[in-house]
């Protein structure tokens, strides 16, 4: 799948947010090393520190079927259904996919391709 199919796929994706309170629509899609594609978009709750991430919700379901094993991720967000400007992971979410995925990791925004080492090149990791 190409850069631009996986932001079309993301974009359809955040269309099934739940974002009722900030009307900010997040869609993501990771892709496996296997080949499987998993989906999320962000899920508000009135609870502000009980939303979770469109990103967070895609890894999510991917270890929640046994799959730890990540290529990449695109992202998209909005508020006015224009998915042209790049939605970058927040700090939350890029530590999570750390806990998986390597500095090449891949990451897809409507402005270009980014690595994970781009974006959290200090990662926290216990030792």
């Amino acid at each position: 799948m190409t850069n631009s199919e996986f932001l079309e796929l993301a974009e359809k994706t955040a269309r099934n947010s739940y974002s009722r309170y900030s009307g900010f629509r997040v869609g993501a899609v990771l892709a496996t090393d296997g080949g499987r594609i998993f989906t999320g978009c962000n899920v508000e709750n009135s609870s502000f520190s009980l939303t979770n991430c469109a990103e967070r919700t895609a890894v999510f379901k991917a270890v929640s079927e046994g799959v730890t094993q990540f290529t990449k991720i695109a992202v998209v967000g909005s508020s006015d259904g224009d998915f042209s400007k790049p939605c970058r992971p927040c700090g939350a979410c890029l530590q999570v996919l750390s806990e998986f995925c390597g500095d090449d990791f891949k990451i897809v925004l409507s402005d270009g391709e980014y690595s994970l080492k781009d974006f959290m090149p200090m990662r926290f990791e216990l030792e």
